[in-house]
């Protein structure tokens, strides 16, 4: 086995043993770019009977940073539904390691940068997988409560505005949004099962194009819940990563709604799911900064608070316009944005 000469991503010693065991000892090891969190990545490459490679993917999720747990959960669940989940070849949830199914190199965003023209069916293919899930049962997940919107929604004021040296209103903050998203708690409520399955980070960076620009592989959904179907399409369509056209996020709204009958209130529980998880990402890729010293994150706030203004703009979402216009400089909101510095 060859492993990676990588003194800042090593390859785990004890994960030699459980490839041996899953009959992948052979293979050439090769670490992947890191993400915001403590898994790892690792690509095993083994030469197969033809002569030709085939490969695998090792996930090592080291405890007690991380757990793989909640992903072989949320995996079994994806595929016993039909949904293009990595295979699970081997796990040793104790260790941290699980050996998956390799998706390939397509990921979603890639291939749009490379395929610009094929972007209305690509995303129209992965806001079909979504209306997919409005229509499965519910999976076995822990709800998203009011509790959980609040706590990320918090995130904002926890690390935004104490980066930039903010008193801040934060009682009325809470108020704000307890306002707001009770309609989006109580849509989820009516829902059969409380809710549908949310995979929480589904954008084009954890989408895999397989055969074809309409078979898609799904990656990155350990942290699912069961919440309100608007929440993954505004993963999707307000992607802090990528830049979607707001034409092609209408049309994929409208592409959505077609397919599950979502109705006018969904525009509305849309937008104010957006102003949530783009107030949630400031504050986490703040966070990312000033904790962890991963700065290139800060590069990603001007398009997140872009989006998170245009939700604002939304009527639903005037409790939380009117505090940001009392707590928020107007000459800091400018510069955060994409015409001034993040």
């Amino acid at each position: 086995m060859n492993t990676p000469a990588s003194a800042s991503r090593p390859f785990p010693p004890h994960a030699r043993a459980f490839l041996d065991a899953a009959g992948w000892g052979d293979g050439d090891i090769h670490a992947l770019p890191g993400d915001a969190s403590f898994r790892r990545y690792f690509r095993v490459v083994r030469s197969s009977g033809s002569g030709k490679g085939e490969s695998a993917m090792l996930m090592d999720a080291p405890p007690p940073h991380e757990d793989p747990g909640p992903f072989l959960k949320a995996a079994h669940y994806l595929a016993d539904h039909g949904f293009r989940a990595p295979a699970i070849l081997a796990e040793d949830a104790g260790q941290g390691l699980v050996l998956l199914e390799d998706f390939g190199h397509r990921r979603m965003r890639d291939h749009l940068d490379r395929a610009a023209q094929d972007e209305h069916d690509v995303y129209a293919a992965a806001v079909d997988v979504l209306a997919r899930l409005a229509d499965a049962p519910a999976g076995p997940f822990d709800p998203y409560d009011l509790n959980t919107y609040l706590r990320e929604a918090k995130l904002f004021t926890e690390w935004f505005c104490v980066a930039h040296g903010l008193a801040v209103d934060d009682d009325g903050f809470e108020a704000a949004w307890r306002e707001v998203l009770a309609p989006v708690l109580d849509t989820q409520a009516k829902l059969p099962g409380g809710g549908v399955t949310v995979l929480r980070d589904y954008h084009a960076e954890n989408v895999m194009l397989l055969d074809s620009v309409h078979e898609q592989g799904l990656l990155d959904f350990q942290d699912a819940l069961v919440g309100h179907p608007a929440y993954d399409l505004v993963s999707l369509l307000q992607d802090a990563r990528r830049d979607v056209a707001p034409e092609l996020e209408a049309a994929m709204l409208d592409h959505y709604r077609a397919r599950t009958g979502a109705g006018e209130d969904f525009l509305s529980d849309y937008a104010i799911l957006g102003a949530q998880r783009n107030a949630k990402i400031v504050g986490i890729f703040v966070r990312l900064s000033r904790r962890d010293g991963k700065h290139h994150y800060l590069g990603l706030i001007p398009r997140v608070w872009d989006l998170l203004e245009r939700d604002l703009a939304h009527p639903a979402l005037e409790p939380v316009a009117r505090w940001m216009d009392a707590n928020i400089p107007g000459e800091l909101r400018a510069a955060s944005g994409a015409t001034g510095e993040a």
